[in-house]
């Protein structure tokens, strides 16, 4: 059991350390290479805090662990919304701007429900993959020409904004250093995230079969809030600014980049079926938050700190309704 938790926790920190690292030098070859502050923000940055999710969801799809792949989207996404979004609002009632609602939680709401439709009657081929991923784009592309005519910003930027919040270094790279030194960082970065990937879903698997809960439990519960903990501190960080219209961004463009970019990723690379526990339970599960989450930032554009203790709340049934 000791190596296990050593393997988890191992994991957690390559993944955080790894990803930080892979932005920062991603970024800063951007900067180098004359790319606008508004694209890097939308994209490096913006993919910056799912970096764990990301790696971690392949690694284990091509594991053969779609327990813990799908588990972890699907788990990120509740833990966003009831575990994040609830300590963010105790600590300050969350602003929603109305771009954020109109066009971004909306598309957070449809494309969860979309997923648990799609996982119920069709494995996560390389087609499905291929047309989420795609959707990504598109809705990155579109967000960029509204952000460029408009001004608007929406919960994309407010997904950079809270990374860059977190980490001000981001926002500030030397354009005197030589390009190869920013594409070294991104690199070791790179390793990082993937041998923290590699462990993670070892400890996982290890951890479920030492103790004899499912891999999907330990998927959805203790792998999706540990690849969450950016998303945590960012997120956190922007409440204690005061900014919880940053805070509410970051959740719904995490969610939604989870569902489209991980989610389609995961079945590009390693295609497979969703497990039934998560297709029946959490996936349905996943819509209602979001679906909770959506009424709850209409309801007067903030979310208080009632709202946001029933959120933590829900957390908390939803983990002792799992756990044995």
């Amino acid at each position: 059991m000791t190596e296990t938790l050593g393997l988890l926790i191992g994991g957690f920190f390559l993944l955080v350390v790894g990803g930080e690292l892979l932005v920062r030098g991603a970024v800063q070859a951007a900067e180098r290479l004359g790319v606008s502050p508004l694209v890097i923000g939308l994209t490096l940055v913006g993919f910056g805090t799912s970096m764990p999710e990301l790696v971690t969801s392949v690694q284990a799809g091509l594991a053969g662990s779609p327990g813990i792949a799908y588990g972890n989207i699907v788990g990120s996404n509740i833990a966003n919304i009831l575990l994040i979004g609830g300590v963010s609002a105790l600590i300050c009632p969350i602003i929603v701007a109305e771009a954020a609602l109109r066009r971004d939680a909306a598309l957070m709401l449809g494309v969860a429900l979309v997923f648990a439709v799609l996982s119920a009657l069709l494995p996560m081929g390389r087609l499905l993959g291929a047309v989420f991923a795609i959707a990504l784009a598109a809705y990155i592309a579109i967000v960029i020409r509204q952000e460029r005519a408009t001004g608007v910003q929406g919960a994309i930027h407010d997904k950079s904004a809270a990374l860059l919040q977190a980490d001000p270094g981001l926002g500030r790279p030397s354009l005197r250093q030589p390009l190869f030194l920013p594409l070294l960082l991104a690199l070791a970065g790179l390793v990082l995230v993937v041998l923290g990937g590699a462990l993670l879903v070892s400890g996982a698997v290890a951890l479920a079969r030492a103790s004899g809960i499912g891999e999907t439990v330990i998927g959805l519960t203790i792998v999706a809030v540990g690849t969450s903990l950016p998303e945590l501190v960012t997120s956190v960080i922007a409440a204690v600014r005061r900014q919880g219209d940053v805070a509410f961004g970051n959740i719904v463009g995490s969610n939604i980049y989870n569902i489209l970019g991980i989610g389609g990723t995961t079945a590009l690379i390693a295609p497979g079926a969703v497990p039934d526990e998560i297709v029946t339970i959490d996936a349905p599960l996943m819509v209602g938050v979001s679906a909770v989450l959506v009424i709850f930032a209409a309801t007067g554009r903030r979310v208080s700190r009632r709202e946001g203790l029933v959120l933590l709340a829900g957390y908390g049934g939803y983990l002792w309704l799992l756990w044995p």
